[in-house]
């Protein structure tokens, strides 16, 4: 039994019917969304996304959370991990998206494109010479419709993370990111290995069953 779903807490089933101009698997992602319990839940508990819960069960799991000082989330539209972050740590938070985002109450948020050189360069400047105890990123790519494509698209912005990691983590800080499953994953995480002390694969109770997203936690920065 989920501890976050308690028994019965949505067993009532939403039909969506096929309409004209809206395709097959635009319908059945539709009744998924409409019947997903986590969506359901989000929305009971205030939180922006159901995405949150992903977060939520990571924190409670690693302790090193709770005595983060700084802690910054990449990709953090439309801010379910900056309320988790809030309610779960006592950290200055920082977000990082392209899009806009409603304020979070004691979040410092810069709106830009982190794959963007100069953007990236410009949040590097502000930033100076502040270290984080936590670097998360749930960033992902827009779908192509091409598993091996979106698999390295989600690659490529670990990799730019890590680069964010090497002027902005702590010694001995973490890094969580989001990565979708492919061949190139091993050869990234021996890139991890290089400087980490602890790598784990986490897939969280509220990511589908049949996404090829997981996450990987990397603990004990070697600065």
């Amino acid at each position: 039994m989920s501890t976050i779903i308690k028994k019965g807490f949505r067993n009532v089933k939403t039909e969506v019917k096929t309409a004209f101009g809206r395709k097959i698997s635009s319908t059945k992602w539709l009744k998924r969304h409409l019947n997903d319990p986590f969506v359901a839940l989000a929305k009971q508990e205030g939180y922006r996304s159901r995405a949150a819960f992903k977060l939520l069960e990571i924190v409670k799991q690693n302790t090193e959370f709770k005595t983060a000082k700084n802690i910054i989330d990449v990709g953090c539209a439309p801010g379910g991990w900056l309320q988790v972050l809030k309610q779960n740590t006592k950290a200055h938070i920082y977000g990082v998206d392209l899009q806009p985002i409603e304020d979070v109450d004691g979040v410092k948020f810069f709106q830009g494109d982190f794959q963007d050189v100069k953007f990236f360069d410009y949040l590097t400047n502000e930033l100076k010479d502040l270290k984080f105890d936590a670097i998360l990123s749930d960033m992902a790519a827009s779908s192509s419709g091409d598993r091996e494509t979106d698999h390295l698209r989600s690659v490529a912005l670990v990799e730019m993370v890590m680069e964010f990691v090497k002027t902005h983590l702590a010694e001995g800080g973490l890094m969580l990111a989001k990565l979708l499953k492919g061949r190139e994953e091993q050869k990234l995480v021996e890139e991890l290995r290089s400087m980490f002390k602890a790598i784990k694969r986490i897939k969280p109770e509220a990511s589908y069953d049949d996404s090829p997203e997981f996450y990987i936690l990397c603990k004990e920065y070697k600065a």
